[in-house]
């Protein structure tokens, strides 16, 4: 099915309520994780290549293999908290947490 944008505002929350239910809800948990892994990945496939590190490089100075970065690169899996940390500083990156 092709999406044809007809440029209306939409309330994103009642969106996502309509197609996977309340927040909460199991449909509803699953696609927010598989967003976040999404998301995730693409943060650290962005970075990656901003060092100018090749995956097989990156997985050498985490102690994974390739085929793991490129998993978390495509949203498959999400690192743990300790591996998204030794990610981000094998690449020269920090994370900084800050309120809003």
């Amino acid at each position: 099915m092709k999406h044809v944008n007809d440029k209306q505002i939409r309330d994103y929350d009642a969106v996502l309520d309509a197609k996977y239910g309340a927040p909460g809800t199991p449909e509803r948990t699953q696609f927010e994780e598989e967003a976040y892994s999404f998301y995730s990945g693409q943060i650290i496939r962005d970075i990656r290549k901003e060092a100018g590190v090749t995956q097989s490089e990156l997985a050498d100075k985490i102690g994974a293999d390739k085929s793991y970065v490129s998993r978390v690169e495509r949203g498959e899996i999400m690192p743990s908290v300790g591996t998204f940390y030794r990610i981000i500083a094998a690449l020269g990156f920090r994370v900084q947490l800050t309120n809003q």
